[in-house]
């Protein structure tokens, strides 16, 4: 980790300040207006299920504006880590609206995805615009590429300490400089204060009941947390096949949405299985009271893999929380310790193992649960980080620090013995 000049900093802190700020309000203020969006479009599904036998016709248009106008920015969250690791051109602006209406119609028609990769590449976009206006070089606009990540992620949870966290953490914490610390800190909190100003609300839950810490309790916790760990593996494995099975035998790029939005549709609305599309938002919440059946997390996988690999647009944040949230609720069956705090821990160690962050997994989870369960959480974020395997859901992501030597040395011994 590099320092800054103290003197330098002094200097451009009115300038670095000015952007954080600015990048915040924005961003902030297009996540409200696309959580706004994302509700009202989710709630017009619920009220009408026939609208989803229209799903291939939405993936058609969601292919077809990305084939003809959004060919440079299709990559969406992979383009910022691209751009971040080695800087080529700014990003354009139209990824913003773009990723913004793909991801809306996405859930109108019932597909299975989230949200924040929307809010983080509308964050990304909306950040590096600032390139040309204030004539920044190269190495500073990899620090807008952070703030902007951080803005889109800490506006659409409402978890500003994970979200300035995650953003440093996803682009490889050693090549981090302090600057980009302290920057990420206060654009995350401006995104987040923006949304709370607008007055947009974040779902909130609840683990009332925390157990002791005793050798019983953390030999439960280590056990589930690798399960939880091989769920974020086969998360990310599923959305990457699919993507190469429909991108090798579809040529034709909308097509691909329309095809698999024909599959998704009959699959979904045929065999009522609603409550895999969209967020899943009502079911991660019942997770925290009510034990999930065992198979809900695998449908989960199945569904959201197949719909982002098919093309369509949104995040998959949301449904590795509905994964782990699931997974851990039915686990509630044999594992003597609280269902929220089973469902607590998979909601945020999924996500971890999947994105290769347990530092803000491990934040993001005390931020939403409190600080009282956080012992077990920041265990589970761990264990699932270094089980989950060493290919997560972004393809340009870059492994580096503890788990990559570990997986590093695994591979060493197998040379050996072969």
């Amino acid at each position: 980790m590099t320092f800054q000049n103290p003197k330098q900093l002094l200097l451009s802190i009115p300038k670095w300040i000015l952007i954080c700020v600015l990048i915040g309000i924005f961003s902030g203020s297009a996540s409200a207006f696309f959580l706004v969006s994302l509700e009202w479009v989710t709630q017009f599904r619920l009220h009408h299920d026939w609208i989803i036998w229209f799903l291939p016709i939405g993936g058609f248009l969601v292919g077809f504006s990305y084939y003809y106008w959004g060919e440079s920015v299709v990559k969406g969250n992979n383009l910022l880590l691209e751009e971040y690791e080695n800087p080529q051109k700014v990003i354009p602006f139209k990824m913003a609206p773009l990723v913004l209406l793909g991801t809306l119609l996405t859930h109108l028609f019932g597909g299975s995805a989230g949200r924040e990769g929307t809010a983080v590449q509308m964050g990304g976009a909306i950040a590096d615009q600032f390139t040309k206006f204030f004539k920044l070089d190269h190495s500073e606009r990899k620090i807008l590429i952070i703030l902007g990540i951080s803005a889109g992620f800490a506006s659409v949870f409402g978890t500003p300490l994970a979200g300035a966290i995650f953003a440093l953490e996803v682009l490889y914490f050693s090549k981090i400089n302090f600057k980009s610390i302290i920057l990420s800190f206060i654009t995350a909190y401006a995104a987040y204060f923006t949304v709370e100003f607008w007055q947009v609300k974040h779902t909130h839950y609840s683990i009332p009941d925390v157990p002791e810490i005793n050798v019983t309790n953390l030999f439960y916790t280590v056990i589930i947390s690798l399960l939880f760990g091989l769920a974020a593996l086969l998360f990310s494995r599923s959305t990457h096949f699919w993507g190469s099975l429909f991108s090798k035998n579809i040529k034709y790029p909308p097509l691909r949405p329309f095809i698999g939005g024909i599959f998704l549709a009959i699959a979904i609305a045929g065999f009522g299985l609603t409550k895999f599309s969209g967020l899943g938002v009502p079911v991660i919440v019942d997770s925290f009271s009510n034990p999930n059946q065992w198979y809900d997390f695998l449908l989960k996988i199945l569904f959201t893999g197949f719909t982002l690999g098919a093309g369509f647009k949104g995040g998959e944040v949301t449904p590795l929380f509905f994964v782990g949230a699931t997974l851990g609720s039915a686990l509630s069956l044999i594992v003597p310790m609280p269902i929220a705090l089973l469902a607590g821990m998979g909601f945020v160690a999924v996500f971890s193992g999947a994105t290769h962050t347990p530092i803000a997994c491990t934040i993001m989870g005390m931020e939403l649960f409190g600080i009282a369960p956080g012992f077990f959480i920041a265990i589970a974020c761990t264990i699932a980080y270094f089980s989950s395997g060493s290919v997560g859901i972004y393809k340009s992501q870059i492994v580096k620090g503890a788990k990559y030597k570990l997986y590093q040395k695994l591979q060493k011994k197998e040379l050996e013995i072969l």
